[in-house]
């Protein structure tokens, strides 16, 4: 099974908490604030490898998790960062946010990498706010917590050239006699299902890359048949082999149809340099071959007549692409990638505000949580820092906006305190 669309959900780590802690040596007087800061939490990459050629690893592992950072220590000690998670993808992946639709990379070349979540800050520990003034501080921050999203990815091959024609023309039976690819050949249209790539080897040691697509059809480019699903993956070949069937009524039309299809999909795509190979002349007459190849060589100047079956004329074909390979270089796609402000999103300062019965207001939100978790409620100085913060979030406007009235019970955690003006 070939796969060439996958929808992954990834999570970068959260960073660990800093920690308040104190000095307790025997001959350090007034030992001081000694917590530690916070591990910062994984960041998860994509990168582009050659060992992959579909993307059906998605189809069995579709979440990709960093690991989250340690939280402070004692004596001043940072916590572990969290290990990154890198997830291989094949050669040609374009990459897409799943919410907004943006493309955030185009991953065309080995080893390119991109960041698409960054994991969270770790929190400070209490011996970061020690002052001149303020020599025992009694708080610590909490760890940001990593993004989550869900990207989308889309395979387009990267081969150096690219098999055409209508199904059955015998471009699987082709690809086997020049490569050891072995695609499913049958007396059928539509025997291949998905694109094949076979390696041919040239004489001077060097290779190059050939794509079979599956066969197109008239409304082919309006998702008719199966080409309408992979007409993309020749969109980067350096040129096309356009493999017509000399068995069928009317060739030409038959030609004139997919390039037009060609032509609906993508008008880059229409004007890729393309070689006519006239395949099945082992079932012809010398007549209709000589017929046939007059007539396209009003379409091209590069018109072959070949039997992939029989390999007649095959490595004389062969030779001219290689030559072709040499000449012609890999086409620049210019795929619009946009800012990815996503990957580094980490914000979550949004919280809401619930009245859980009539003299009580619940307040939850992603960051003011993380600051009551490292807020110790029986700590004055603690209290009164949280207290600010909520002042600075807007947090008591938005109660008061709410309706809260003097002495009404608010929540946040496992903090609970009576509401005063």
């Amino acid at each position: 099974m070939f796969l060439d669309k996958a929808k992954i959900k990834v999570l970068s780590g959260k960073g660990g908490n800093g920690i308040v802690a104190w000095r307790r040596e025997k001959y350090v007087d007034k030992g001081g604030p000694a917590g530690g800061n916070g591990g910062k939490g994984g960041d998860v990459y994509l990168v582009a490898t050659e060992d992959l050629t579909t993307l059906m690893d998605f189809k069995f592992q579709s979440v990709f998790k960093a690991q989250n950072g340690e939280n402070g220590y004692i004596k001043t000690q940072h916590g572990k960062c969290g290990k990154d998670c890198h997830i291989k993808v094949p050669v040609g992946t374009i990459v897409k946010d799943f919410e907004t639709g943006k493309i955030i990379a185009d991953l065309n070349q080995p080893d390119k990498t991109v960041m698409v979540a960054k994991g969270g800050r770790g929190g400070r520990g209490n011996a970061c706010f020690a002052t001149a003034q303020k020599r025992a501080p009694q708080f610590c921050e909490p760890g940001e917590n990593g993004i989550e999203r869900t990207l989308e990815l889309e395979l387009k091959l990267i081969a150096d050239v690219g098999l055409l024609g209508m199904p059955n023309a015998g471009k699987s039976t082709f690809i086997s006699a020049v490569s050891s690819a072995k695609p499913k050949i049958a007396d059928y249209p539509f025997t291949t299902l998905v694109p094949h790539l076979g390696v041919v080897k040239k004489d001077n040691g060097d290779a190059y890359v050939i794509a079979d697509i599956p066969g197109l059809i008239e409304g082919a480019s309006d998702g008719i048949g199966l080409g309408h699903e992979f007409l993309r993956h020749v969109e980067r070949c350096r040129f096309l082999v356009h493999i017509v069937d000399l068995t069928l009524d009317n060739p030409v039309q038959n030609y004139l149809l997919i390039n037009q299809e060609l032509k609906k999909h993508s008008e880059q795509l229409a004007n890729v340099y393309q070689i006519i190979a006239l395949n099945k002349i082992d079932s012809v007459n010398e007549e209709i071959r000589a017929k046939y190849y007059n007539e396209f060589k009003k379409y091209s100047d590069d018109v072959f007549l070949i039997s992939a079956a029989t390999h007649e004329n095959l490595d004389e074909f062969m030779h001219f692409i290689s030559k072709k390979v040499d000449e012609i270089p890999k086409p620049l796609i210019n795929v619009e990638v946009e800012e990815d402000d996503g990957a580094f999103d980490n914000d979550d300062s949004a919280y809401s505000i619930y009245k859980l019965d009539k003299r009580t207001y619940a307040v939850e939100g992603g960051k003011i949580f993380r600051l009551a978790n490292v807020t110790d409620g029986t700590n004055t100085e603690q209290l009164y820092r949280f207290e600010n913060i909520l002042k600075s979030m807007g947090v008591f406007d938005a109660l008061k906006a709410s309706g809260i009235q003097e002495g009404d019970i608010v929540k946040i955690g496992h903090l609970e305190f009576e509401y005063w003006f």
